[in-house]
């Protein structure tokens, strides 16, 4: 595995890090089983560095990273990063009964990289305020933080002004070839790295958008390279050829993601793509913005939502109605899935009340109540509504003669 050096302790990190966000799941619980097979082989093949947060997998994932390394007897071999949720603190005691909680969950007696989770501007002036500097000053002194940092949404001048705050080993954005100048971008890169931090990038692959099911013409673009990748590869080695970044994490879901990230990571060097790799990836780039109609990662900070609405559901199947072939496939995908017919749970995009809560919380920064607008505009149309009512009532009909005729036998 190639590694990457942490500017201010010299300590060496993998170029690959695994994001414990997307682990797959089994009866809405992370599926033990396959999710142990994929650490075990990403730690094996030197991805040592786990990235989880308390919110990953409804607050599952630091209990679960916790046992997986006592049960397999590997916590000194890994570095774990985990979060302070900021969203959670309400005065300095807070701040360190969540720290507390999240040693006993990860059952471990320091972390090695500890963020202030999600940060703007205003939210880390918040955390200023209630002292989470001398916070993590204590903790870093008694061992029990080895390295502070921060991940990041928000514009640019906040990203500055938070890097300038704090003596920060390290920070995490997010960065893709879609994302130069958004949020911190490739200045706000360049301006921490020139700091002396350590940049973990997440979103490489914008939550997978960029990886699979990729629209006709923008195939045609990747296809005209002399070496040929998938789009998750190119994706990758387009962050990785960046010497200032240091580990790249991914939110694998299989195993056969870990085989194939690892196998990118051996050797996508910093500044080894050519220049026409380069400007295939610009046409690329170019052509996704065209098609693109709404920005969302998938990341779930928005929910829950008041009115019930699935958002990031909503906004992937948008996407997808206009980004891919398939796209009256996402449509009913999208009636079936959030009109109720599969489990009498609606949570289409026209229940929004326009309450605001989805747009304060959203890392990206986008009008959410407004673009569900679109949403419904699109797909909850009088024809899908009646199909919806349609279908509901025949799998009601079909579950009460089906209960009926087992009660009988």
């Amino acid at each position: 595995m190639q590694h990457r050096i942490i500017p201010k302790t010299g300590e060496e990190l993998p170029a690959l890090g695994f994001g414990a966000m997307r682990f797959p799941e089994t009866a809405g619980r992370i599926d033990e089983t396959k999710a142990y097979e994929m650490l075990r082989f990403a730690i094996e093949n030197g991805v040592n560095y786990i990235d989880t947060a308390v919110p990953y997998h409804k607050g599952q994932s630091e209990s679960f990273i916790g046992n997986f390394l006592e049960k397999e007897n590997l916590r000194d071999k890994v570095f774990i990063a985990t979060k302070l949720p900021h969203w959670s603190v309400r005065n300095p005691d807070d701040i360190s009964h969540i720290f507390e909680k999240q040693l006993k969950d990860l059952k471990t007696g320091y972390i090695d990289y500890y963020l202030l989770h999600s940060l703007s501007g205003e939210s880390w002036r918040k955390m200023a305020d209630l002292g989470v500097k001398d916070f993590l000053n204590r903790e870093k002194a008694s061992g029990r933080i080895r390295n502070a940092g921060f991940s990041f949404h928000g514009d640019i001048q906040s990203f500055k002004e938070i890097v300038d705050a704090y003596s920060w080993e390290f920070c995490q954005i997010q960065y893709n070839y879609l994302d130069e100048n958004n949020q911190a971008g490739t200045e706000g890169l360049e301006y921490a790295a020139k700091a002396g931090l350590a940049v973990i990038v997440m979103e490489p692959l914008r939550g997978g958008n960029l990886a699979g099911n990729i629209p006709e013409n923008i195939m045609n673009a990747w296809n005209k390279a002399e070496i040929r990748r998938t789009p998750a590869e190119w994706g990758f080695r387009w962050v990785w050829n960046h010497p200032e970044v240091t580990t790249v994490l991914s939110g694998m879901s299989t195993l056969d993601q870990v085989k194939e990230n690892i196998s990118i990571a051996e050797d996508a060097l910093p500044e080894s793509l050519s220049e026409d790799d380069l400007k295939i990836i610009g046409e690329v780039r170019e052509k996704y913005k065209e098609l693109m109609k709404v920005g969302c990662t998938g990341c779930r900070y928005c929910m829950p939502c008041p009115a019930g609405v699935d958002i990031p559901s909503c906004f992937e199947y948008y996407n997808s109605y206009h980004l891919f072939k398939n796209g009256n496939w996402a449509k009913w995908q999208y009636v079936f899935r959030t009109h109720g017919i599969m489990d009498g749970k609606k949570s289409h995009a026209s229940l929004c009340i326009n309450c605001g809560k989805c747009k304060k919380a959203c890392p990206q920064h986008l009008d959410i109540p407004l673009l569900l607008k679109d949403v419904a505009k699109d797909f909850d149309t009088p024809v899908t509504r009646i199909f919806s009512g349609i279908a509901g009532l025949y799998l009601g009909i079909r579950e009460r003669i089906s209960g009926n005729f087992r009660r009988k036998k």
